[in-house]
């Protein structure tokens, strides 16, 4: 996932209706794949979850997060790169198993 969440994220919720993986979740909120629930990753704000996230490859040309956010709080991750193959692989495997 080569996307994040920063500190400036102000939890309005426009970065997860565009989401077409539910990779996205509210602060404290547990996340889920293949309806196995999982502990929040961040209590303090707004989150993708790395292994949801296909920067949507297989839905759009770019993703749709970061456009959506009013406080330019998502960016791209460059200590986290994937390769368009590897993002596909994800989003089949997430195809698979469920969101």
């Amino acid at each position: 996932m080569a996307v994040k969440i920063t500190e400036e994220c102000i939890a309005c919720g426009a970065c997860e209706a565009e989401c077409p993986n539910n990779a996205i979740y509210e602060a404290g909120n547990p996340y889920s794949i293949g309806g196995q629930e999982f502990p929040a990753i961040s209590e303090d704000f707004t989150y993708i979850v790395p292994d949801k996230c296909t920067e949507c490859v297989g839905f759009h040309d770019e993703p749709q997060c970061i456009p959506a956010c009013p406080t330019e709080a998502i960016v791209m991750d460059p200590d986290k790169q994937e390769t368009k193959e590897q993002l596909t692989a994800k989003k089949e495997h997430l195809d698979q198993v469920g969101r």
